[in-house]
């Protein structure tokens, strides 16, 4: 039975651009259902040209909160009231708590991937990282890794727009948390290899490999070649999940090493931020079966 709107019910919501693709309004309009909470979730198409009248909009109207997508996560950094540790590190904000008239933002992505590598069987606390990437997705999963008690992390990116940026929260985090982090360039194979031989963990935080262009990796072959380097002691991740498995994760797994994909990511930084709003746990069991299989 479909759920009422009253005039009491609470409005959360996703600001992004674009948004029609999203999983999001499904997950969390089932969650608020079966919890039996007076909540909606709706989708809304905005960019940074109108993201700041469109969150003060939000504000007059005492929305509770919502969430960002590109290309607005960093931007809104600079609309909030208030910043949580992982989102004043990172420069990134895809959740909004609204109390009162006051916007915090948060960061949830990266605390998304990092209970999906629990879930899956690999928590991450005291272990030895390599990241790939730079960019939004791979800056969360460092800076909430690094947050957490990773061990130490190793990032590779290539010399893009994302690099100086990348030099900057390193040198955050390694002030901050006692997390060891470096930060090297991808096109020396010789350091990434050095780094692979001595990880627990390979993220690719990257968009190589993802649909349509599947046929990518970002590992060329003689690193797979490599004994050392990929084998039952090396857990491989990647934050794609269209498709289910990339060319990285199938070649990884042909070496016998563990992998998971960022399906569960996508999952549980929505239950971060459903938390954040409620003050409820999302029934991500529910949700999982509904939704991500």
């Amino acid at each position: 039975m479909a759920q009422l709107i009253t005039g009491t019910t609470t409005l959360t919501g996703l600001l992004g651009s674009p948004v029609k693709h999203s999983k999001s309004p499904l997950m969390h309009n089932k969650a608020f259902e079966l919890l039996d909470l007076d909540y909606r979730y709706l989708c809304f198409e905005i960019d940074t040209t109108n993201l700041k009248i469109a969150t003060d909009g939000l504000k007059a109207l005492g929305v509770r909160g919502f969430n960002l997508t590109m290309p607005n996560k960093n931007l809104m950094c600079e609309l909030c009231d208030r910043l949580d540790i992982s989102s004043e590190i990172s420069g990134a904000v895809n959740t909004v708590v609204n109390d009162n008239g006051i916007f915090t933002g948060y960061t949830t992505d990266g605390a998304g991937f990092m209970r999906a590598a629990a879930d899956a069987g690999f928590p991450l606390p005291g272990k030895k990282m390599v990241l790939l990437g730079a960019g939004g997705a791979a800056t969360a999963i460092l800076t909430q890794a690094a947050i957490d008690g990773v061990a130490s992390i190793d990032v590779f990116s290539i010399h893009d727009q994302f690099y100086p940026r990348a030099e900057e929260i390193v040198s955050k985090l390694n002030d901050r948390t006692s997390c060891k982090v470096r930060l090297h360039d991808f096109d020396d194979p010789k350091i990434l290899a050095n780094a692979i031989a001595e990880a627990d963990i390979l993220v690719n935080g990257t968009s190589v490999g993802m649909a349509p262009k599947t046929e990518g990796c970002i590992i060329t072959d003689e690193f797979f070649e490599d004994p050392a380097l990929f084998g039952p002691e090396l857990i491989v991740s990647d934050v794609i999940y269209n498709p289910m498995e990339t060319k990285l994760l199938r070649k990884a797994k042909e070496k016998g090493c563990p992998v998971f994909n960022g399906m569960y990511m996508l999952l549980y930084q929505g239950a971060e931020s459903f938390r954040l709003w409620t003050g409820e746990e999302m029934p991500t069991e529910t949700i999982k079966k509904l939704y991500f299989t």
